[in-house]
């Protein structure tokens, strides 16, 4: 029998078989062995290990029992080695729990979000669901030209070669956004903008399939990140992400007094030089226009 994939339904098993891939035969305390055709352990070796029989671990991984028991989904987690927000993600795929409310209205960014990012001096933006950018400020531009209002940051970083030059440390900034995309969409696999962002990220880019189709769970939200910019060079900056109603604020600020706080003042002079024009002209009101996308 042909076993169902994730497309088809199977999403605790294709999680288990993915995640028991990663887990090597070492980390698991076993023995390598000298004859393994699959990476990571047998299902065999998960079932032992986990204290449940073969027959039954099959079953979990080919979807024809979709509501373990807790019990037995924490053993499958201890064995394969899930951080909490993997584990709580794990328990979360039973049939038992039941589903988020679908949001049937789109996103949309409050007037009041609007006059502040207006306000703010430092880049900030406003992202929804799928990081799509819903309304951003001139620093926020200045900062990235990825991040103007209308356009998605993960397609950016996967695709937008500028944007892959733009992070010091690509490769994690892609798994990290790609986990968070897995973790956001949850049960919540029939999102038109979901099916949408994934279905073209999966035929566009390789990086994005291989990171897939780990499986990988993760939040995205606070941290600090180092960014190369094509005119003022390295900036180490904080990210902080701020709910609002439906969407998430965005604000990447500076150490106080720091080189990289010297180097956003410089930015925001030039962009502000920029926007004045040549004759000193006074800038135009660049405030955002609401991007109103559907996420279901």
């Amino acid at each position: 029998m042909k076993e169902k994939d994730e497309e088809s339904g199977n999403r605790l098993g294709s999680y288990l078989r993915a995640r028991r891939e990663l887990v090597s035969p070492a980390e698991a305390g076993l023995p390598p062995g000298g004859n393994r055709r699959v990476p990571g352990l047998r299902r065999e070796e998960v079932a032992l290990l986990a204290g449940i029989s073969p027959d039954y671990y099959l079953r979990l991984e080919r979807g024809r029992d979709n509501n373990p028991s807790p019990q037995v989904l924490e053993s499958l987690a201890r064995v394969l080695r899930l951080d909490d927000i993997e584990r709580t993600y794990l328990l979360g795929l039973t049939a038992a729990r039941p589903r988020a409310p679908r949001r049937k209205r789109p996103e949309h960014v409050p007037p009041r979000v609007h006059e502040l990012l207006a306000h703010l001096s430092i880049p900030a933006f406003v992202e929804g669901r799928a990081f799509d950018v819903l309304a951003s400020n001139p620093m926020a531009v200045a900062l990235s030209p990825r991040l103007r209002t209308g356009l998605n940051r993960l397609r950016s970083l996967l695709l937008d070669p500028e944007e892959q030059a733009f992070h010091q440390d690509w490769p994690k900034a892609t798994a990290d956004f790609v986990a968070a995309l897995r973790t956001t969409i949850g049960d919540d696999t029939d999102n038109p903008r979901f099916v949408e962002l994934v279905g073209e990220l999966a035929l566009s880019s390789q990086r994005f399939r291989t990171l897939w189709a780990r499986h990988d769970v993760r939040g995205l939200d606070g941290g600090t990140t180092t960014v190369h910019h094509p005119v003022v060079g390295e900036l180490r900056l904080h990210r902080d992400k701020l709910p609002i109603d439906d969407v998430i604020l965005v604000v990447y600020y500076p150490d106080k007094n720091s080189d990289s706080d010297e180097k956003l003042r410089l930015l925001a002079a030039l962009a502000h030089t920029e926007s004045a024009g040549p004759e000193g002209n006074k800038p135009t009101d660049n405030k955002p226009t609401d991007n109103k996308l559907p996420t279901g």
